[in-house]
C-alpha cells in the first residue's frame, strides 16, 4: 500500500523526472528531460506543437513506458507502485476525454473515488460528499443529473477535472485544461488550479497553450523544445525574447501590464520582409 512507503521529506519533490527519454515507433519524443514538482506550486508546461508536453505528462503519470531515465513519486521509483497506488496520489486529465456511455455527471465524478475503494466496495456517504465538493469546485454541480454526452466540450472538460479532484490527489496533471473553454471558464479553471496548489498544498502541472495565461497564473514554467527542457524557472526568466525565438520562431516583446503589473507578451512572426502580428497562444 502506498501509505507504507516513505513519503518525500519536507521540501522534497512530490514527483520528478530524472533524465527521462521516451521513444515511440523509433522516434524520440523526449530526450533526457529532468524536471520536478513540489507541493504548493502550479507549474506551466509550455512549448510548440510536438515539443513533448503531452508525452511528459503521460510519463509522469505512469501512462507510457520510458526508454531512458526514471520518474520518482514521493521519493520512490514510480515503477515500485501499482497503478491503483499511483491513482491515489496522481490524477491525470487528458486534453480530450471520450465517453460513449450515458453516465450522469455525478456518476462520472464519483468514478474518481475508485482508487480508494475495494474491488466490490460501493461508494459511501463520504465518497459522495467528496464528489459533491469537487463538482462545486469546478462549477458543474448544477449539471449533476445531466448525461455527460449531452454537455458541451467545455462543460465536459470541467467535469473530468472534477473527477480528478475527487481522487483527492497530491499531484494533478492537466493537459490543456483550458481547451474548448470560453474566456470566463479559462480564467476560472486556472484560478482554481492556483488556489488548489496554494490552499490545499497540491502540486499541479498544466500544459498551457496561452503564454499570457501561463505567465499570469503559474509559479514556474517549464519550456520544452524538440523534446528537451529549454528553460525551467520563474515566468519572467523563461519568457525571454531569446527563448521564445528559439522555441516558437517568433519575435517577442515582453512587458509589464500597466494595470495589473503582470507579465505580458506581444509576439510577431517574421516573413518576407514584413512582420505579421500573432496571438500569444501555442499548443
Amino acid at each position: 500500500m502506498i501509505e507504507t512507503r516513505h513519503a518525500a521529506g519536507p521540501g522534497a519533490p512530490l514527483i520528478e523526472a530524472r533524465s527521462v527519454s521516451v521513444g515511440i515507433d523509433g522516434v524520440d519524443i523526449l530526450r533526457g528531460v529532468t524536471a520536478e514538482l513540489h507541493a504548493g506550486e502550479l507549474v506551466g508546461l509550455i512549448g510548440p506543437n510536438g515539443a513533448g508536453k503531452t508525452t511528459l505528462l503521460k510519463a509522469l503519470g505512469g501512462l507510457i513506458g520510458l526508454t531512458g531515465g526514471e520518474v520518482r513519486l514521493l521519493g520512490q521509483p514510480l515503477t515500485a507502485y501499482s497503478p491503483r497506488e499511483i491513482a491515489r496520489v496522481v490524477a491525470h486529465v487528458p486534453q480530450v476525454t471520450v465517453t460513449e456511455f450515458a453516465f450522469t455527471v455525478r456518476e462520472i465524478v464519483l468514478m474518481g473515488r475508485s482508487p480508494h475503494l475495494g474491488r466490490f466496495q460501493l461508494e459511501q456517504a463520504s465518497d459522495r460528499e467528496i464528489a459533491a465538493r469537487a463538482m462545486a469546485r469546478m462549477h458543474v454541480d448544477h449539471l449533476a443529473d445531466r448525461i455527460v454526452t449531452t454537455l458541451s466540450g467545455g462543460e465536459r472538460q470541467r467535469v473530468f477535472i472534477a473527477r480528478a479532484l475527487a481522487q483527492q490527489p497530491r499531484v494533478l496533471l492537466l493537459d490543456e485544461p483550458t481547451a474548448n473553454l470560453d474566456v470566463k471558464h479559462q480564467l476560472d479553471v486556472l484560478e482554481t488550479a492556483a488556489r488548489l496548489a496554494r490552499e490545499e498544498n497540491l502540486g499541479i502541472i498544466a500544459a498551457i497553450h496561452d503564454l499570457n495565461l501561463a505567465a499570469h497564473y503559474c509559479d514556474r514554467l517549464v519550456l520544452l523544445e524538440a523534446g528537451r527542457v529549454l528553460a525551467d524557472n520563474a515566468p519572467e526568466a523563461v519568457l525571454t525574447p531569446q527563448n521564445l525565438s528559439r522555441a516558437f520562431e517568433v519575435q517577442a516583446h515582453v512587458y509589464r501590464d500597466p494595470y495589473t503589473q503582470g507579465l505580458r507578451l506581444s509576439l510577431t512572426r517574421s516573413g518576407n520582409g514584413h512582420r505579421e502580428p500573432v496571438q500569444a497562444q501555442h499548443s
